[in-house]
């Protein structure tokens, strides 16, 4: 008996998570996050399990594209409907806004950073001037004993 005569078989064009899972290199917890969050939809068998269209797979690949830029889930999901037809976002006022946002955030993130990094760099210089100072004392102590 072939796989298309059995009762409740899913159409052609879907697939089930672990497939889509296999196609993305994404979990199969990650898409069940992914669908939580109202990012990716998946509709059901007649025996229960998640089915994805085929465009799921360029759908997991924008929402990780998407995320590597740091935007949120939130973000993302208003965003998705942009990113339609390929790479990039279609470039309406709603998804450039969106995106300079995001830039001007990481713009603050990177000053903070630099900022931290400068008071890390003044306690290492410390750090090393004392420790000299240390071993400067040390040797002293050793010669003079």
């Amino acid at each position: 008996m072939g796989h298309g005569s059995r009762t409740g078989a899913r159409p052609a064009d879907r697939m089930r998570i672990g497939e889509l899972a296999r196609r993305t290199g994404v979990s199969t917890r990650v898409l069940r996050y992914y669908e939580q969050r109202g990012l990716l939809c998946a509709g059901r068998d007649p025996n229960g399990y998640r089915t994805y269209d085929a465009d799921a797979v360029d759908t997991v690949t924008r929402i990780r594209e998407l995320l590597a830029t740091g935007l949120n889930t939130d973000a993302i999901r208003a965003l998705l409907p942009c990113a339609q037809g390929g790479p990039g976002l279609t470039p309406c006022a709603f998804s450039c806004g969106v995106v300079e946002r995001q830039m001007a955030r990481l713009d603050d993130e990177i000053a903070e950073l630099r900022q931290r990094r400068a008071a890390l760099a003044a306690y290492a210089r410390t750090m090393r001037e004392r420790r000299a100072q240390d071993e400067a004392l040390a040797a002293m102590a050793l010669r003079s004993a």
